[in-house]
């Protein structure tokens, strides 16, 4: 697996210079390291950021599996999207709120076929609300279709 997590991983992030606002690293309860988020406070109703995750090296014609760790904590906080890159218009992953303030993984199949996905996006959208955030941590890409839980 390719350890894309923000800490210590070997992937390259890159905020979007065309969006509203940037995701900052937060830290960990634990102290371990730290995770992207974007404050519910941040921006206006509707303004989006985007974080990139450039895949350089994937081969074509292979399965793989993001997997990531997201959580959506505070009321009406926005919406958290996923983006591959050979599919601009519609998000393959999408998630508007949380039932608490757990951590929670999501999984993303990416099919390469004649073209190669070469980024994934990860996009917040500003909500209503004044408090709490949205946040991504532990991202991996794995080889295969994604396994069952």
């Amino acid at each position: 697996p390719v350890d894309c997590s923000f800490g210590r991983g070997v992937c390259d992030w890159k905020q979007d210079a065309d969006d509203d606002f940037d995701w900052n690293p937060a830290d960990r309860d634990r102290g371990d390291g730290y995770y992207m988020a974007v404050p519910a406070f941040v921006g206006h109703k509707n303004d989006m950021g985007r974080l990139k995750l450039l895949l350089t090296d994937l081969k074509p014609k292979s399965s793989y599996c993001l997997i990531f760790s997201y959580r959506l904590a505070g009321e009406k906080v926005g919406k958290l999207r996923v983006f591959l890159a050979n599919k601009k218009t519609a998000p393959v992953w999408e998630e508007n709120k949380g039932k608490d303030e757990k951590w929670r993984t999501g999984k993303i199949e990416i099919f390469q076929g004649a073209e190669t996905t070469n980024s994934v996006t990860f996009e917040s959208e500003r909500g209503k609300g004044k408090t709490g955030e949205i946040g991504v941590d532990n991202v991996i890409l794995i080889s295969g279709l994604c396994p069952e839980d």
